[in-house]
């Protein structure tokens, strides 16, 4: 069996609209025109469409990831489908370790989430000739459930209707929640009253002892990003994530090493050897590298090793539901103890697909469809159009 080339398509559909309340901070809240933003169009939006990569071989068998975005797209038919065209798609370790090898600037950033779909394709493709699922491919399962923890993106920050939501996903069974701050250094004091007054709020809507997250959403700088950890340390949050971005490891290693709040990063971090530097550096108790960006799932298994020998859980960001299901389903629940579920995120990426994963009681069951389990449903879809790109 060869590859015989991809196929990328876009799916487009309609839903009823998301509710969505508030966004998060962003880095480009620094200037005015941006600030006042109050979600993306692509949430919001009754129309959902969504790009797939599918592999494809001289036998007929197939296998398929997304959605992706469309410079993933451009990239994985531009750059890497020429390069692996008449490989064999079963050895995926040979092929991962070639498309890295590939570009001269292709060792993070957006090449290396091209990679990444590709890798995924490749196996939910190893998983549907096996018959079985990725995560017995990867030596799986280590436990019948996931545990999932809710990320609360698009939901209000204001303090009352926060409480009102945190107590509401307690109660579903969840064992932790991710709360997202709306300000950074651009909306000054009343800003840092305002994230502060939403933690305090959530954490006595849960109790003291329920797992309480936070995500700064590389809003933040050092300075501002030191005060704000001063003042969480009363909510005891099980982790801040990403107050700078994670290139700056100085920065997170400072900040590690003047609080005693513990720090999360990785999600866009690329490859093992960005996460090797984060370890060594003591910059975060946490790594949430995402496999549909940070190399795939053949990436994410050397990363889960890597992070072991630290003994530092990796807990992968939620950009899509599969490939981190899979990968944590094949590994300690030491080294990989649960995976995010965006709430609210996780309904519009899951739309077209016939069996969505959703958490039951806070878990994840364990998928048992070959592959990752990533079928899309017809009925869905009111327009599919196969995808050309010109290098």
């Amino acid at each position: 069996m060869r590859i015989a080339g991809f196929q990328l398509f876009r799916v487009e559909g309609e839903r009823t609209p998301q509710e969505w309340e508030e966004r998060a901070v962003r880095a480009l809240d620094l200037y005015p025109e941006y600030a006042a933003e109050r979600a993306d169009a692509w949430i919001t939006s009754p129309v959902v469409s969504h790009i797939y990569l599918e592999v494809l071989t001289d036998e007929g068998a197939s296998g398929q990831y997304g959605p992706i975005d469309a410079r993933q797209a451009f990239l994985a038919a531009t750059e890497l489908q020429s390069r692996v065209v008449g490989a064999d798609p079963l050895a995926t370790e040979q092929v991962h370790d070639k498309m890295l090898r590939l570009h001269r600037h292709g060792r993070s950033g957006l090449f290396v989430a091209a990679i990444s779909a590709v890798d995924n394709a490749l196996w939910d493709l190893r998983g549907k000739v096996a018959g079985e699922p990725v995560y017995r491919l990867l030596g799986g399962p280590t436990r019948e459930h996931v545990p999932a923890y809710a990320s609360m993106l698009g939901f209000s920050v204001e303090p009352e209707r926060a409480a009102i939501a945190a107590g509401e996903y307690r109660a579903r069974g969840f064992g932790a929640q991710k709360w997202f701050f709306r300000y950074g250094p651009s909306a000054g004091a009343e800003g840092v009253r305002r994230n502060l007054s939403m933690a305090t709020a959530v954490r006595e809507a849960v109790g003291p002892d329920y797992r309480l997250m936070f995500d700064a959403v590389m809003g933040w700088d050092f300075t501002y990003a030191a005060d704000m950890l001063g003042a969480l340390e009363s909510v005891r949050p099980f982790w801040v994530e990403e107050p700078v971005p994670p290139e700056r490891v100085e920065v997170f290693r400072r900040l590690a090493a003047s609080s005693r709040v513990r720090l999360a990063t990785g999600e866009h971090a690329h490859t093992r050897w960005q996460v090797r530097e984060l370890l060594e550096q003591g910059a975060a108790g946490i790594m949430q590298t995402d496999p549909d960006w940070a190399g795939g799932i053949s990436e994410q298994r050397h990363i889960c090793s890597l992070c072991s020998a630290y003994d530092v859980p990796v807990v992968a960001h939620g950009h899509t539901v599969p490939a981190a299901l899979h990968l944590a389903a094949s590994q300690s629940p030491q080294t990989v103890p649960m995976i995010e579920y965006l709430i609210r995120v996780q309904e519009w990426t899951q739309h077209f697909q016939r069996t969505a994963y959703r958490p039951a009681d806070g878990a994840f069951a364990l998928p048992t469809a070959p592959g990752l389990g990533l079928d899309l449903d017809p009925g869905k879809i009111a327009k599919r159009r196969n995808l050309k790109f010109d290098a």
